[in-house]
């Protein structure tokens, strides 16, 4: 075993995260760990970590069990060299140099110390760390990133590089146990392959926190945190999807059963009272009060053991229910992010966006080569390449040309045309600087002035609840301080604002969490206007569909 993991109790002031969560780990696992955005993903890391400590429970690891973990944020380390960043979280990698190094001048003829720099030489070697360097850049290579990298600073890098770099220093860690967050966000195709092809032969244990469905169809098992808990699949994503139907099925029928008793022993109560209200002899008296009291106290044992679970089901598996628990389905599930958009307002073709022959670049060489497309009214246009490509390049583009703006590429051949006055929707990576000193509530009215549209506190507080957000205690929520998902929420208001004709996504699934990427994706299938959009999610792009353009250098 490599984890033993036993939770009480964890929660953040009146939040209560987990409640008695159960969880093992075994060797060679790899593990799927899947939940709701804000169930606390990223804290049980934290406390398997010991970056946090502040819980009720145990946290135990196996006898000489190493683990290593990726970093999300990256602050105090964007000075570091990437390869002194990756060497100094490698295992026991800091101490055996250091000792390698240094001995030799203090030691003299000490035995304690000869054996100490002996065991460290031994050490060092049997941890491949004499050849380090030349495996990092081997990893690097498989990702396809130049070990050129290797000599620039980490607060040099993009997000999408910085990713990697974590990847890397996990592959090459050799621990027994590695703790891997969000690890295909912002990745493309290749080195999302590379990846998961690590992940399936590596000899270490891997516990993922992922929302991407192509990782997840290569866990051994994947865990669900909800309701406080941790509930366990033995399989992949198409196992667990089947799985989850019948445990969804299972509690909602245990729930109904609950809500039916409690209803019947409410109306006892009730009986009860009225029957012991009515009468006049004591001893008839007595015993209704006494049934009364056992009814009331069931009453309150039931009640504080019935808690509304939390469902959900794929929108393939609901079928599956039938028609009588589908219909129980509906009236339980978990709620989800409700995306407002105008269905079929525009019956006409005709073309709004059309780019021919382009070829974009930062001087006079070529990004890749000549692209032509058009985009027309509910038409979906995928660019697809590889990272660097020029894909986002090709955007910002369209959006400088649409916006009037000076581009920030040169174009080395060809055009972008437009329909007068298009709106345009973005979903973009990053929030704007701007927004983030700003509270919530605050930088949704700005999204709305900042593009000339009317906006109240009552819509406010809609979008709020719209997208999950709590109306009254996240309103006044610093961005700055907001999860990966909740941000993602926040952007997909920014996108929508205005009714766009066109919306233009760029890796959309990133930090969303599964039934909020199934909503986003019907949405999008009944979205009025067009859809141009990058995504390295195959299931999105199935479901989504739409005309492919290959961006190639």
């Amino acid at each position: 075993m490599i984890a033993n993991i036993n939770i009480h109790e964890k929660g953040f002031g009146d939040k209560v995260l987990y409640k008695d969560l159960v969880l093992k780990l075994q060797e060679r696992e790899k593990v799927g760990l899947i939940g709701r955005n804000g169930t606390g993903k990223s804290t049980l890391f934290n406390l398997m970590t010991g970056l946090d400590k502040d819980f009720d429970g145990e946290i135990a690891f196996g006898k000489g069990i190493k683990t290593v973990f990726s970093r999300q944020e990256h602050h105090g380390f964007e000075d570091q060299v990437v390869l002194e960043y990756i060497l100094a979280d490698l295992p026991e990698f800091v101490e055996l140099k250091h000792i390698i190094e240094t001995y030799p001048e203090h030691m003299g003829d000490s035995t304690g110390k000869l054996q100490v720099y002996s065991d460290a030489l031994e050490r060092f070697g049997d941890m491949g760390y004499y050849e380090v360097e030349n495996d990092i850049a081997k990893i690097f290579a498989d990702y396809q990133m130049s070990d050129s990298l290797l000599n620039q600073k980490i607060g040099e890098l993009s997000g999408g590089q910085k990713r990697l770099v974590e990847l890397v220093k996990i592959q090459r860690s050799r621990a027994d146990l590695a703790l891997i967050d969000e690890p295909t966000n912002h990745m493309d195709y290749v080195a999302k392959d590379s990846f998961i092809s690590w992940m399936n032969g590596a000899k270490e244990a891997a516990v993922v926190i992922t929302h991407d469905r192509d990782v997840l169809n290569g866990v051994d098992r994947i865990i669900e945190i909800r309701d406080n808990k941790a509930f366990s699949f033995k399989g992949n994503y198409d196992t667990y999807l089947k799985l989850n139907v019948a445990s969804i099925g299972s509690a909602v029928n245990e729930y109904e059963v609950a809500q039916r008793n409690i209803a019947n022993l409410k109306a006892d109560v009730v009986r009860f009272k009225r029957l012991k209200e009515k009468s006049r002899d004591p001893d008839t008296i007595k015993r209704f009060k006494g049934q009364e009291q056992r009814a009331a106290k069931a009453l309150a044992e039931l009640e504080a053991s019935t808690e509304k679970p939390t469902v959900w089901v794929d929108r393939e598996s609901v079928a599956e229910l039938g028609t009588k628990l589908g219909e129980s389905y509906e009236q339980h599930k978990a709620r989800n992010i409700i995306v407002r958009t105008k269905t079929g307002s525009d019956k006409s073709d005709r073309v709004l966006l059309h780019v021919d022959n382009l070829s974009l670049g930062y001087n006079d060489e070529p990004l890749f080569s000549p692209v032509s497309f058009e985009l027309r009214v509910h038409g979906k246009t995928e660019i697809r390449g590889r990272n660097g490509a020029g894909k986002t390049t090709i955007i910002k583009s369209i959006l400088d040309t649409v916006g009037a703006q000076q581009l920030g590429s040169k174009v080395i051949t060809g055009t972008i045309e437009h329909e007068k006055s298009l709106r345009i929707g973005v979903y973009e990576q990053e929030i704007s600087a701007k927004y983030l000193p700003m509270t919530l509530g605050d930088a949704i009215e700005q999204l709305y002035l900042d593009r000339n549209l009317s906006i109240t506190s009552e819509k406010v507080r809609q979008l709020l609840s719209d997208y999950l957000f709590n109306p009254h205690t996240d309103y006044g929520a610093p961005i700055s301080q907001l999860s990966g998902g909740q941000k993602a929420r926040f952007q997909l208001i920014g996108m929508l604002a205005g009714d766009p004709q066109i919306l233009v996504l760029d890796e959309p699934t990133n930090h969303l969490d599964l039934p909020s990427i199934e909503e986003l994706e019907d949405a999008l299938n009944q979205y009025h206007g067009s859809i141009l959009y990058i995504s390295h999610d195959s299931y999105f792009r199935k479901n989504l569909g739409g005309n492919i353009i290959d961006v190639i250098n």
